[in-house]
């Protein structure tokens, strides 16, 4: 039986692509499994988002939101566009141009959503004294990395598929992206794809082996029982019985002295 033939792209991979591109992503993704598994085990206690509402709520009633509901786009539209191929979008009935139309546009609107809330968060940790002091080591670590993902994602996005004259991710990021899964990782996918997107896709893995450490695991305890929970029901309590008065204490304890 003949050995099956190998793609002629595959015979080009250097030692770099092998390390960026399979090294990289496979040690990103097990520190993203065992950090959450010893930080569950660990810092329960820290396992939150440390809520800095008290300290400051003005910039955050409007930071928050935006930076949540875009982030959930983002989200949205990069699971689509990484892990669903294009022929099963096709099949769907949706063509190449409309789908390429509606994420352009669909992710610039998530996108300039997610980065000005991430830039009030970030501004309102640097000017509110209170949050600054209380900023520890992982959130200096976060902070900068997530801005960073988030901006080279937008940038590659505008550089290419909105001002330039586009660029087809699914044929190669995604595909790289998909035989991760796969256990068939396929780094000649990506190392031709433009230097944008490349350092986008690097950002993202370290941001996901830092995600275990930080803030970001909050994501995991997202109260959806809170959307089928009963209704609370609330009683007034009753007036309890008024305390005697020093003056009615001193009468009776008289009264009683005399009775005796």
């Amino acid at each position: 039986m003949n050995a099956p033939l190998l793609p002629v792209a595959a015979a080009s991979v250097s030692g770099a692509d092998l390390l960026l591109w399979v090294a990289v992503p496979y040690i990103c993704l097990a520190v993203f499994v065992v950090g959450h598994i010893w930080r569950y085990r660990q810092d329960q206690f820290g396992w939150t988002s440390r809520t800095s509402q008290l300290f400051e709520h003005r910039w955050l009633r409007w930071a928050g939101p935006l930076f949540h509901l875009g982030a959930f786009m983002v989200i949205g539209g990069h699971v689509v566009g990484l892990a669903v191929p294009a022929s099963w979008t096709e099949a769907a009935g949706i063509s190449e141009h409309a789908y390429h139309t509606t994420a352009v546009w669909a992710g610039s609107v998530a996108g300039v959503a997610m980065v000005a809330g991430l830039g009030m968060l970030c501004a309102r940790r640097l000017l509110t004294r209170r949050i600054r002091l209380g900023t520890d080591r992982s959130d200096k670590v976060l902070f900068p990395l997530l801005s960073a993902t988030v901006l080279l994602g937008i940038t590659a996005t505008a550089t290419h598929n909105v001002l330039g004259p586009g660029y087809d991710y699914r044929s190669t990021v995604s595909v790289w992206f998909r035989g991760l899964f796969t256990l068939q990782p396929q780094p000649e996918a990506i190392s031709g794809a433009p230097l944008l997107f490349q350092l986008h896709a690097l950002s993202a893995c370290l941001l996901f082996a830092a995600w275990p450490f930080t803030r970001l695991v909050h994501v995991w305890s997202a109260p959806i029982g809170y959307l089928a929970r009963p209704y609370l029901v609330y009683r007034r309590r009753t007036a309890p019985a008024t305390a005697p008065t020093a003056a009615g204490r001193t009468g009776r304890a008289s009264h009683s002295g005399r009775a005796r």
